[in-house]
């Protein structure tokens, strides 16, 4: 069976996306800081009866991270890394000239330091995978300048530089940033409280695009998720 780590699999896209990729038979590593939703969450993914480990714990700890790939090895090996675990830097989003610089430092070290240490951690294993793959997940405030989305943007515009490097550094892995558009999740709602969501898709909703990604294996890039439903192709 094909093994993926899922980072913040607790909720959101990251529960979402670990239930659909076991459903297709993948066993799966996941991580999230709370104890309780994240064993449910793996509850939920036993159903489809693949093998789950899952491990509480915190991204930006080095001890962590090496043990999820320690518990990906024991399950076989790595194909795919999703980095998904991320954080606003504040609740809600505020202008840059009042962000604080604590939360600005907290969300670089969740959102880009982390993800580059899991990245390290695991290439031994993805280079030896039959087809490894690495999935960050990226944000339109990566590229598009909203009021109150700098400080969050800018740590996603560097995960998404980081990508494009690892892409060149890594040519026999597919590396794909993608960008899964508006989704109704706890995170979208603390940074927009005053938002109306109830018309925003699910990350239900949004799992399929990712699972097109590995269905297909187009080049190595960046993506959204409206593109790879709406299109016929992503070869």
């Amino acid at each position: 069976m094909p093994v993926a780590i899922v980072t913040g699999a607790s909720r959101g896209f990251g529960r979402a996306l670990g239930a659909a990729l076991a459903e297709r038979g993948w066993d799966l590593v996941l991580s999230a800081r709370s104890a309780g939703p994240l064993e449910t969450a793996a509850q939920e993914v036993r159903r489809h009866g693949t093998e789950v480990v899952a491990l509480t714990g915190d991204v930006t700890d080095g001890a962590h991270r090496a043990e999820l790939v320690a518990a990906a090895r024991g399950l076989g090996g790595l194909d795919l890394l999703v980095n998904n675990a991320g954080i606003l830097g504040a609740e809600p989003l505020v202008r840059l000239d009042s962000h604080p610089l604590d939360g600005f430092r907290a969300a670089l070290e969740t959102n880009v330091v982390a993800p580059l240490g899991l990245l390290q951690e695991a290439l031994p294993l993805l280079r030896t995978a039959p087809a490894g793959a690495v999935i960050n997940l990226s944000s339109d405030a990566a590229v598009e300048a909203y009021r109150t989305w700098g400080a969050y943007g800018a740590t996603k515009a560097a995960l998404d530089q980081l990508s494009a490097v690892l892409a060149v550094e890594e040519p026999d892995l597919r590396v794909w940033w993608v960008d899964p558009g508006g989704m109704r999740t706890d995170m979208l709602a603390a940074a927009e409280p005053d938002e109306d969501l109830s018309g925003t898709p699910t990350p239900e909703e949004i799992a399929p695009a990712f699972l097109r990604l590995l269905d297909e294996r187009p080049a190595s890039g960046r993506y959204t998720a409206p593109s790879l439903v709406e299109t016929p192709s992503v070869r």
